[in-house]
């Protein structure tokens, strides 16, 4: 037997090994970036759709926009305008609920109201004449 095929032989088994692990970590990484985030964002969507109650503002995947005046198991009858227009939808035709916004948004809206404009002193010699 040649000395290149044996030479050969022992470093494809090292090879593989090396192949392996770049693909290994790819597989991580992208279970890391692109499948546990949209799991979340499953789970967060059905947390907010089994706590929709009697009187939220909500708005359907298709856009329309209804204050909630029956909820049942798989389903939720909202209203629609002044006119009492009444349409019944499944719950997973919900796509957000717009009378608790969630705790990150809230706590941004507190922060804005606290805020004050700047004040102008008196005297400054930023004034027009």
């Amino acid at each position: 037997m040649p000395l290149f095929y044996t030479v050969a032989e022992g470093a494809s088994a090292i090879g593989m090994g090396s192949m392996l692990l770049p693909l290994i970590l790819m597989l991580a990484l992208m279970y890391f970036l692109m499948i546990r985030p949209e799991s979340k964002r499953k789970k967060q969507a059905e947390e907010m759709r089994n706590s929709l109650k009697k009187g939220d503002q909500i708005t359907t995947i298709g856009g329309i926009m209804g204050k909630i005046v029956h909820v049942g198991e798989d389903s939720i009858v909202i209203e629609t305008s002044d006119d009492r227009v009444r349409m019944e939808l499944t719950k997973w035709a919900v796509s957000t609920n717009n009378s608790n916004p969630p705790a990150d948004k809230r706590a941004k809206k507190a922060k804005e109201d606290k805020e004050e404009p700047a004040k102008i002193e008196e005297g400054s010699d930023n004034e027009t004449k």
